[in-house]
């Protein structure tokens, strides 16, 4: 799929700036981009540099003819996805939405959400 080369107005990446008690400094971080982070003093500091470090890392990659990451916001999710467990949590689960009278998946999904 050809998607458009990005600029700054279209930049849809997912980012987070928390404080790194090691670091002492406010760190921004990009889901798109997990091994890219940015350490500043202050909050906002921290987001304008991991935005300029994804932004110049997308320019690198599309030069290179590398993939980007679809931003999280662009992506579909179906609501649906499997899980391994073993058989003995399964029972028990089974057991808990039996008692509670309601669907395993209703089940799980109230614990994944809580």
């Amino acid at each position: 799929m050809n998607r458009p080369r990005m600029n700054r107005r279209n930049d849809r990446f997912t980012y987070r700036v928390t404080w790194s008690g090691e670091d002492q400094q406010h760190v921004g971080l990009c889901a798109e981009f997990p091994s890219l982070s940015w350490l500043a003093r202050k909050p906002e500091e921290a987001l304008k540099g991991i935005r300029e470090l994804v932004w110049n890392t997308v320019r690198e990659m599309e030069d290179s003819g590398e993939p980007v990451p679809t931003p999280l916001s662009d992506k579909h999710f179906s609501g649906q996805f499997r899980v391994r467990i073993p058989p003995a949590v399964h029972r028990s689960l089974a057991m808990q939405a039996a008692e509670q009278g309601v669907s395993l998946n209703r089940l799980a999904s109230a614990k994944l959400s809580a």
